[in-house]
Order: C-alpha cells, then structure tokens, then sequence
C-alpha cells in the first residue's frame, strides 16, 4: 500500500530530528566553556539533558491542549477527525508513569555513554534494544519467536561486536582513553535493557488505546520532568571521580554548574534548544509513524538516521572511519530487517518467487519443444 503524503512526512520529520537530537547532545558534550569555578571544562550534564529533553517532551502536551481547544472551537467536530488530535481522549494517564520511569533511566545512562563515546556507535548499539526486548518478550508476554526471529537476534549481536572492536581499533589509532570509550558502549547497552522494558510495558498495558500521539509525548514529559527533578536532588550530593562527573563540584550532577555554562556560551545554549524541541519532534513523529504505519517501520527509519549520523561526524572530524563500523552497522540492519520480516526476508521471497517463475517456464519450454518433436517424428 502505497504512503500518503502525512505518512511521508512523518517519516521525514522523524529522520531529520532524530539525527538532528543525537547530534545536538554531542555537539553540547564537545563544547568547553567555563563553570562555577571559573575552570575550562566540557558540558558533562548527562541528567541536565536528560531535564531538557523532557521538556520538549512536556511541550508536545501544551501544542496538544492548544490545537485541542482551537478546533472544539470551530464546532464543526474537527478534533475527531484531525491526525493531531482524534483518539481516544478517556485513557488514564496513570498507565504512562511506568514506561516514563524507564524512559528516564535509560534516557540519563544513554547520555551519560553518548559523553563517553562516538555519537555514530551511539546509534548504531542502541539496535541491541532488539535482543533484549525479544528475550524479554519469551518471558513476559508468552510470546514464541520463530527461527527467523532468532537469526536477526544472531546478526545483530553479531554486528554490535563488530561495532565495538571498531570502536577499540579507532581509540589505539587516535591514542584515546580505551576504558572511557568501552565503559561508555557498554553503558548504552546496558540502557537498552531498560529501554526494552519500556517498550513490554507499553505492548501490555498501552497497546490498543487510542491516545493521541502528541498526548502519549507529553504525559510522558510530564512524568519524566518529575521524575528526573527528584532524581537530580541527591545527584548533586554525590561525589564521583571522572570521567563520571566533570564539573565544578566533582559530583554525579551539578546544577548550578550547567546552568552557569550554558549562560557563558550561545553555542551551549543553540544546542540546548535544538535539544528540546527536536525530541519533541522526534518522538510525536515516532508514536505516529507506530499508529500510522507499525512498529517495524519506525525501527527501521531510527536505523536509516544512523547513517545520517555516522555520515556528519566523519564530516565534522568527531571520529575517524573505520570498515569494520561499517559492516557492523549493515549486520544490525540485517538482522533488524530478519527480526521484523521486512527487506531483507521479502526480497528473499521475491528472488525465490523469480527462480520458481524461471523454473517453471524452462519446464513448460522443454514439455513444448518434445512435443513438438515427437509430432515431427510421427508426420
């Protein structure tokens, strides 16, 4: 079935702000400015980003209300109709809190690993979300996964080695600090268990209500805002060596640090707002592209701005290239497609439905040819 125009620019609009969000979080980790204490250091502010993004989140709630209220106005019962606002609008917002607890969690050790590593092998390692929230799936929601299912698990672990030793291979060649590097993968990783409980919970207990997208972000925002502010108190308390807390205090998170640097720099500050309003984006187009289209599609178009990442950072020197990172990024993408029985599996299909075609017509050729040679034999 072939998109329609709101379906293209869906997956338009969620490409482009999602590289554009990655991007926007390194290029706010690289910037050195100084602190509290007057000392030159990078924007290590990996719960503040977290807060941020939350925001944009919470944003997508105030639009909602917004064009809520102008089309109930009109009277004309646009608000059912509207891609922006029909839905369902008796839900319980209660049923967001679990998947925004997440959320918050591997949204902050995400950061935290994007600090410490490369914002392509960023992306690329958030496709181990896969694995776990397969196995996941075998043990909370009865689910039995085909061998098909199985082989893309197979690739894609595959493929995240391989992105790893990338990663291993360019931090001997550039001299970088090695432990800083592995700790940060295996960080991001490690946030794709939480993210893969995220996305179970969501299967179980929000599957089948008909929330407006731009409801779904927003509760969620609200949840995470609150959630990470709570978070943040003790974190300021907590005192921690490097590379874990680069600041002014030396503790896992400082406020008043990140505040004071985003004051004394306007790059700091560009990155701060393409930070919360491209997740708003980014996450209204990604819950559409899931009631418009499905689940695997939006998979799919968050691995195709991997690409688009990997490509602006070899272009603006943030890492060097390297062929194994390639080939393990078109292994995850492999695997991904035999996972969710898309590109790959079809045009397997495809090729086998050709071969059969070709088979077929050589068999009828040779059934017509000794026919046509026996007649001549009995004339």
């Amino acid at each position: 079935m072939a998109w329609t125009y709101y379906q293209r620019a869906l997956a338009m609009i969620m490409i482009i702000t999602g590289s554009f969000n990655t991007l926007c979080v390194k290029y706010a980790d690289q910037q050195i400015v100084p602190g509290q204490d007057g000392q030159l250091r990078h924007f290590n502010h990996p719960y503040m980003q977290s807060l941020f993004m939350f925001i944009g989140e919470m944003i997508c709630l105030l639009v909602f209300k917004i064009i809520f209220c102008y089309y109930t106005r009109l009277r004309n019962g646009y608000e059912d109709r509207s891609n922006l606002t029909k839905g369902s609008r008796t839900f319980n917002p209660l049923v967001l809190i679990i998947p925004a607890a997440c959320d918050v969690v591997a949204t902050s050790i995400n950061y935290i690993g994007l600090n410490m590593t490369y914002a392509s092998s960023f992306q690329m390692l958030r496709g181990a979300v896969i694995v776990f929230t397969g196995i996941l799936s075998v043990g909370f929601l009865n689910k039995k996964l085909n061998r098909r299912e199985w082989l893309g698990i197979t690739f894609v672990i595959f493929g995240l080695l391989l992105v790893g030793l990338s990663d291993f291979i360019t931090m001997q060649n550039q001299k970088v600090n090695t432990n800083s590097v592995l700790t940060g993968d295996l960080l991001i990783i490690s946030a794709q268990i939480i993210t893969a409980v995220q996305m179970v919970v969501e299967e179980k207990y929000t599957t089948g209500q008909d929330i407006p997208a731009l409801q779904v972000v927003g509760w969620e925002g609200v949840y995470g805002f609150i959630g990470i502010c709570l978070i943040m108190i003790p974190l300021n308390f907590i005192y921690v060596i490097p590379p874990f807390a680069d600041n002014s205090r030396g503790t896992l998170e400082a406020t008043i640090d990140a505040f004071i640097q985003i004051a004394n720099c306007d790059r700091l500050l560009m990155a701060i707002i393409g930070i919360i309003f491209s997740i708003a984006f980014f996450n209204f187009a990604g819950i559409s592209v899931t009631k418009e289209l499905n689940a695997t599609t939006r998979m799919i178009l968050d691995s195709i701005r991997t690409i688009v990442i990997w490509i602006f950072s070899l272009t603006l020197q943030w890492q060097t290239f390297h062929y194994l990172q390639l080939i393990g990024f078109f292994i995850i993408f492999i695997g991904m497609s035999c996972y969710n029985n898309i590109v790959i599996p079809q045009l397997i299909k495809k090729c086998q439905c050709r071969l059969r075609h070709l088979n077929f017509s050589v068999d009828e050729e040779q059934v017509i040819n000794t026919a046509a040679d026996y007649l001549e034999e009995t004339h």
